[in-house]
This record gives C-alpha cells, structure tokens and sequence, in this order.
C-alpha cells in the first residue's frame, strides 16, 4: 500500500477522525485524507480479526455519487452510463450492484467504481484519489441526460469478516436476506442508510453508506459487539492482496486494459462483439480486439519462494540470469493469513501461465516466484 506524502497542514478528514483518535489509530496522510493505518492491536491482529470475526473499516474517503435521469426513465441514466464504462449497466436490477471501471479513448482504466440500481437512479462508489476527475468526467459525457450529485455529507463504513452479518442484523432484520451484491436503502439502527452486500477483503461483508451526523453514533455501536475490531488501512491492503483484488494507481491504471487487468469477467456479452450494444464505450476497439484475441501480457498472481515479501516495483525476469527484464510487481507483501509472502503484477501473456517460474530482483538477488491462481485466499462471499 502507497501512502501519499502529503502536507498535514492540508488534509482533509473523515466524520470519523475524532473516534479514530480516541480509538488510538495511527494516522497517516492517504489520497488527501488523514486516515489510521492501524489501531492498537496492529495489522496482523487485525487482518487475522477480520478473517476470524469482524473487522470495521472507515472509507469514508471515498467518492460516493448519485447518478438521477433527467427523464425521469431509469433505463436512460443507465444507458448513458454506459457510454463511459464496457460494462452492462442496463440490465442491473433494482438492488443490485455491479463492479464497473471508466475507461479512457487508448483503453486504459481512469478509475474503478461500484454502480447499484437504487430504483429512481443509480449510486456510484469511486476511488478516493479518482473523485474530483471522475466527478468532471461524468458531467463532461451525461450532463445531457443526467443529474450528477455528489453526496459529500455521507460517511461510508465497511464492516467485513464471517460475523459481520450476525453484528449488522441485531441493527437491521432486513440484512440476513441480502446475497452478495444486492444493494439498496436499508433503515440500519434507526438510520437512513444504503447497504450492499460486498466489500474489498474477499471476505462476507457490508458497505454501509451513512448520513456523516450519524457515522460515529453508528460506528461506536457496531464496536459495542465484541466480535468487532476497528481496522486501518494496513489490514485492508493485506486483505485485499490475499483477495487477489486491484488497487488503483498501482495493479490497475491508464496504462492497463480492462483485458490486461484480468477484468474481462466484469464486462459482459452484450457489450462485446455481437452484443445488444455492442461497444460505445471509450476505447472500445482495443478493448474488443484484446476480448477476442487477447492482450500482449496479463496482471497475474505471484507466490515468492521462502518468506521475504516481493515489493511494488520489483522487476520481473524469465529466468535467473537474464538482463532483459519482461514484468513488474504492482502489489506485494506478507499474506498473514497464509503465513507466506503474496504479490500481483504484469507478465507476457507467453509467460502468465500459471504454474511457470519467473524471478524478481530482491536486493542484488534474483528470488524465484511461481505463477499462480488468485484469490490466494478462497472467497467467502453469501451468493
């Protein structure tokens, strides 16, 4: 996880700073925001908390948008979305939600975001880093057809592990019936909240979108539970390595295709070649093209041998004694739920297979790792 180097003087913070404080988090500067990267028990209790139990997350840093048609028509929101993203937007039911990414004129990715059908319009999660970009970008491409309303005044609270659903059903009844991926307003301990049932850790888990006045009374009792642990940013790094997930900015960016990503499960038929709709997204004939005949190289799982984490940027080679260097490390580190070190990164597709050896230069040593099926720590996810 890369931590911005930010002024201190000049970050803004989350409704749950004061709580995060008095709580003892480790307050470090990321994407514009002071936010705790551990509390007093450490990353490795927490990340193992969250894999045991349940693990609370602030990510209140993130962008959170409501997406209204004109029309007043659904159908004409989620079409012109569309236009932005390869995803099929128009076949998301009423509560449920779908992963989706921007993709820019060359194919790249300019953010990754989660879009839910909430009935009258749809709700956007975008990247911390990517909000303001993505806010000009909606306006530049829908303003035509949609109202574009960003909703800083809410909070957005992550609550993940195997427990999370028995700690949010004693605050709503409704939450037990919901499978992975629905989402939709849920009246959460009295609140007026949106829930969705998914998460970044590969763990069962909710995001809970809360008015910003209400976050730390809601916050303080899901922590009255003793099967829930407030957890930072280290944890949720770790976690999400595990869960073979992308981080923006680093296993995924404007450099990488939806395709080079391993993101083309996220893309659906009638989007792609012969599709209902077929294209009309940014960067849709590089895109299609690699769909049908793949892409020059594949973001992969990397398994190191021995026990010294493989960092960001680590050059890649085919074999030990090679000078031409043919991958990077985007995301690497110590799994603590797998005792062993973990990492992601870009490969020829000729040398992606899984099963095949490649080697990272680690302190003027060359460190064999093997390719491999990620997640690296099977999902946990109520389907």
């Amino acid at each position: 996880m890369m931590l911005a180097r930010d002024d201190h003087s000049t970050l803004k913070t989350t409704p749950l700073h004061a709580l995060h404080l008095a709580s003892g988090g480790k307050m470090v500067p990321f994407a514009g925001y002071e936010m705790p990267v551990q509390f007093a028990p450490g990353v490795l209790r927490e990340h193992l908390h969250t894999r045991e139990a349940a693990g609370l997350f602030d990510v209140s840093h993130m962008g959170q948008i409501a997406l209204r048609p004109k029309s007043g028509r659904l159908e004409d929101a989620a079409l012109a979305l569309e236009r932005l993203v390869p995803q099929d937007i128009l076949s998301v039911a009423p509560g449920r939600q779908r992963y989706a990414q921007f993709t820019s004129d060359s194919g790249g990715i300019l953010d990754d975001l989660m879009v839910a059908n909430f009935g009258s319009h749809l709700f956007l999660v975008v990247n911390a880093a990517c909000k303001t970009e993505d806010d000009a970008h909606l306006r530049a491409g829908l303003s035509d057809t949609c109202i574009i309303e960003p909703l800083p005044d809410r909070a957005l609270l992550a609550l993940q592990g195997p427990k999370a659903e028995s700690a949010l059903a004693r605050l709503c009844a409704d939450v037990p019936a919901m499978r992975f991926m629905d989402a939709g307003p849920r009246r959460v301990d009295g609140i007026d909240c949106f829930v969705s049932r998914s998460g970044y850790t590969g763990e069962d888990g909710f995001e809970i979108s809360v008015p910003a006045e209400q976050a730390e009374r809601f916050a303080r009792t899901l922590l009255a539970n003793s099967d829930v642990l407030p957890v930072g940013l280290g944890a949720r790094d770790s976690l999400r390595l595990e869960a073979g997930l992308c981080l923006y900015g680093h296993d995924i960016d404007t450099s990488t295709t939806p395709v080079e990503g391993a993101l083309e499960w996220s893309i659906q038929k009638s989007r792609r070649h012969g599709g209902a709709r077929a294209g009309g997204f940014p960067g849709a004939d590089r895109i299609l093209s690699q769909l049908a005949q793949g892409a020059p190289r594949r973001r992969v799982g990397l398994r190191p041998e021995g026990r010294a984490p493989v960092r960001e940027g680590a050059p890649l080679f085919a074999d030990a004694s090679s000078t031409e260097q043919i991958g990077t490390v985007t995301s690497g580190g110590f799994g603590p739920s797998l005792n062993a070190p973990v990492a992601m990164g870009y490969l020829p597709t000729p040398q992606a297979a899984l099963g095949g050896t490649v080697f990272a230069e680690l302190r003027g040593q060359r460190l064999p790792l093997r390719v491999a099926a990620m997640p690296f720590v099977a999902n946990t996810y109520k389907r």
